[in-house]
C-alpha cells in the first residue's frame, strides 16, 4: 500500500518528467506523448513511467525507444528538480489501459446490441 508521501513523490515525478520531455528532449521520434502514471518502488530506487502516444502502434514503439535513449538525460534533469537523496532509475512502459478500456466498451456495446434485437 502506498503512503501519502509516496503518492506525492509519484505526482511530482510525473509532472517534472512531463515538463522535461515536452520542453527539454529534442528527439522528434517522441512525438506527442502523455505521461499517464508513475509508480515508485517502496525504497524509491525505481520508478515505472507509463506513457501513451498519439498514433499507431509503430509510432508508439518508436516513441518508447526514443524515451529509452533519452532516459539518462531525463533522470539527470529530474535529479536537479527533486529534493530527494537519490533519483530513482526510470523504466518507460506503454500504458495499455486505454486500449483495454476501449475493448471492454466494445464488448458491452455488442452485448447491448444483441439485447435490443431480442426485444
Amino acid at each position: 500500500m502506498s503512503s501519502i508521501k509516496q503518492k506525492r513523490l509519484e505526482g511530482t515525478i510525473r509532472k517534472n518528467i512531463t515538463d522535461i520531455v515536452t520542453f527539454g528532449v529534442k528527439d522528434p521520434n517522441i512525438g506527442f506523448v502523455t505521461i499517464t502514471d508513475v509508480h515508485v518502488s517502496n525504497d524509491h530506487s525505481y520508478a515505472t513511467v507509463y506513457v501513451t502516444f498519439l498514433g499507431k502502434d509503430a509510432r508508439a514503439q518508436a516513441g518508447l525507444n526514443a524515451l529509452n535513449r533519452a532516459k539518462g538525460y531525463i533522470r539527470s534533469e529530474l535529479s536537479k528538480r527533486l529534493d530527494i537523496r537519490r533519483t530513482p532509475e526510470l523504466t518507460f512502459k506503454l500504458d495499455k489501459a486505454m486500449e483495454e478500456g476501449q475493448h471492454i466498451e466494445d464488448i458491452i456495446k455488442e452485448i447491448h446490441k444483441d439485447d435490443e434485437t431480442v426485444q
